[in-house]
């Protein structure tokens, strides 16, 4: 698979899923943008992978100022986007009894609302024949306890791609998602160890994902190799999902 020269867009870039998928683009060869909410954390991400092909962009998919700017950015720029990948996302833990407003709401703010206005105001500048990949989560479909308002927003997120693969096809535009299992990420960290085993053995592969295996998905999505793929859901978690 060869990005030569292909511009890609990472949202949620900074750490974890986004930071190794912008590691694997860069080393095949493409221009990578990654935006996250933290400057340190851009700075960071940039150093571990030390390459021109890099740029970052603070940017807060929850606020729509932010989002408004980075399509600016984009425009700017005046090259066209090939890939897009829509990482940025947040997960909390709380069951439906314990849920408040306030988590529902930065759930849904930035999982859904800024997925889809970034989706939005970036259409414009895809190339044509580019390839979109959401990131949603098992979740969506599994039923977790404890997990009711994050399930509710990557069922969003599913449905949000099945529809604007269905709008940008006339533009030869792939729009697909990836679903991963519990992977090994900064955003998991605060997962008890005894959690993180239960986990674990109840994967048929018996072991938790790691960020690299994420990215190879995306980056095979996004590629040539996967020119008749469109509207699909590539569950990524070591086959949790066999049995849904």
């Amino acid at each position: 698979m060869n990005f030569s020269d292909k511009n890609v867009l990472i949202t949620g870039g900074s750490a974890g899923i986004g930071l190794a998928t912008a590691k694997t683009f860069v080393e095949k060869g493409a221009n990578v943008l990654i935006t996250g909410r933290n400057t340190d954390t851009l700075q960071t991400a940039s150093g571990s992978i030390n390459s021109p092909k890099l740029k970052t962009l603070p940017s807060d998919t929850s606020k729509l100022t932010d989002i408004e700017l980075l399509a600016e950015t984009v425009a700017a720029s005046g090259n066209k986007v090939d890939v897009l990948v829509l990482n940025a996302g947040i997960a909390k833990q709380y069951s439906i009894e314990d849920t408040t407003e306030e988590v529902f709401d930065d759930l849904y703010n930035i999982n859904v609302k800024g997925l889809f206005f970034t989706l939005q105001k970036l259409i414009p500048h895809l190339s044509e024949g580019a390839s979109i990949v959401l990131i949603s989560s098992g979740v969506s479909v599994s039923g977790y306890a404890q997990m009711g308002a994050y399930a509710a927003t990557k069922s969003a997120v599913d449905a949000i791609a099945r529809t604007a693969a269905t709008e940008l096809a006339d533009r030869k535009i792939r729009v697909n998602v990836v679903a991963p299992g519990l992977t090994d990420t900064p955003m998991n960290q605060q997962t008890p160890a005894d959690i993180k085993n239960a986990i674990a053995a109840a994967v048929p592969l018996k072991r938790i994902g790691q960020a690299e295996e994420i990215a190879n998905a995306i980056v095979f999505l996004s590629s040539n190799e996967a020119s008749y793929i469109s509207g699909s859901y590539l569950a990524v978690d070591g086959g949790v999902t066999i049995r849904r």
